[in-house]
């Protein structure tokens, strides 16, 4: 039997990464396809050890090794190996990821809080209201009785002018001009701009 004969570096060798990165850095992608063989399960490991969550784990560690591949030119062999620096990319980017999602949950819960909360608060309405109504009613208080009746029939009870004048028993012309003056009055007395 015939021994193999291999061409090349020795298969069972390890690749040296720090070359690979080197190499990476000038956009070799056969160094990057060697180098992604090399960390790919390392780094989906670590990955998958912070989200737990498989879907993520492959996602993050794809975006871990693009990342390497955008970002060799930055890696310093004087802070440490190359499989350091990669599986610090990958740690870090899944813990962003979980940052997120949790982020995320806490605004979807924000939002749900906000949601069932009314639109407006009763209480607040209520008072406001009755505020505004008795400023009203003190604002009638300083028109004249036949500034009030001519008002109150047409405002409160919902009469025509000339049902107004009918019931007052006036003609119509004294009617509206009352009726103007008290507005007029009511106006100026709530501070309300036109």
């Amino acid at each position: 039997m015939k021994e193999a004969v291999y061409i090349g570096p020795n298969p069972s060798s390890k690749p040296d990464l720090a070359e690979l990165v080197q190499r990476v850095a000038l956009g070799d992608q056969d160094a990057f396809a060697a180098l992604y063989d090399s960390v790919a399960s390392p780094v989906h490991g670590v990955v998958r050890s912070v989200l737990r969550d498989r879907a993520q784990s492959e996602e993050v560690a794809q975006e871990v090794l693009v990342e390497v591949w955008r970002t060799a030119p930055r890696y310093r062999p004087d802070r440490g190996t190359p499989v350091n620096w990669i599986l610090t990319l990958a740690h870090r980017r899944a813990v962003d990821r979980v940052r997120s999602v949790e982020a995320a949950a806490a605004r979807e819960h924000k939002a749900a809080l906000l949601d069932r909360l009314p639109e407006y608060d009763h209480v607040t309405e209520q008072v406001e209201a009755r505020l505004e109504r008795e400023q009203v009613r003190r604002c009638l208080r300083t028109l004249t009785d036949l500034q009030k009746q001519a008002v109150t029939l047409a405002y409160y009870r919902g009469l025509t002018y000339r049902q107004v004048a009918e019931t007052l028993a006036l003609p119509l012309g004294t009617v509206k001009t009352r009726l103007r003056d008290g507005l007029v009055r009511l106006r100026d007395c709530l501070g309300v701009t036109v």
